[in-house]
């Protein structure tokens, strides 16, 4: 995949982006990224508001055709694809985790976490962390596959960094790279570059 695919295929894990933040999960330099989405905006694949972009559908739909040759090699990796499978099972627990993070029990009740009691949310960032280890290696074979995936690892290790340094903001906000969000835009790459379908 060229630089300018690549920009367009980090604009479509961000549905709305600006060029910092597809640089971000993509690994191409900012300046790339701007030049790439600023031509496609000159030529009606994306529309641009302020400094952010999005895709327009017929856009959407070339870039759709373009994985299975741009990614064949990944998509007839059989460890790559195995790799996908034992993904999803961490995929599931982190679900389960981010529900016992939004909500709590009380007198019988679940109801939102507000986040004022700090031991609570400090044993499910615990899970976090525990959760985080066991992906570990399934991050590093999907690298191996695909070497820019390794910027997810990155990602992740910096949010959980900051959610255990007290920071809760960094385990499911979608206003920063949190955990939840890094990974939910992992699992859209992966989905895209294998050419497999999202869980309900």
């Amino acid at each position: 995949m060229n630089d300018a695919r690549l920009a367009l295929h980090g604009l479509a894990i961000k549905k709305h982006g600006t060029a910092a933040s597809v640089a971000e999960i993509t690994g191409l330099d900012a300046a790339t990224v701007q030049q790439a989405l600023d031509a496609a905006a000159q030529n009606g694949r994306v529309a641009r508001t302020g400094e952010a972009f999005m895709l327009q559908p017929a856009a959407q739909v070339a870039l759709k055709m373009s994985y299975a040759p741009d990614y064949a090699a990944q998509r007839a990796d059989t460890a790559m694809q195995a790799t996908y499978d034992a993904f999803e099972i961490i995929n599931r627990q982190l679900k389960t985790l981010m529900t016992d993070w939004q909500t709590l029990t009380l007198a019988g009740e679940q109801v939102p976490n507000d986040h004022s009691d700090p031991g609570y949310d400090e044993k499910i960032i615990v899970r976090l962390g525990d959760l985080h280890e066991r992906a570990e290696g399934i991050l590093d074979r999907f690298a191996a596959g695909l070497p820019r995936l390794a910027l997810y690892k990155k990602l992740l290790a910096r949010a959980l960094e900051k959610a255990e340094d007290g920071d809760v903001a960094w385990v499911s906000d979608v206003r920063c790279m949190s955990y939840h969000t890094t990974w939910f835009e992992l699992h859209e790459d992966l989905i895209r570059v294998l050419g497999r379908t999202r869980e309900a």
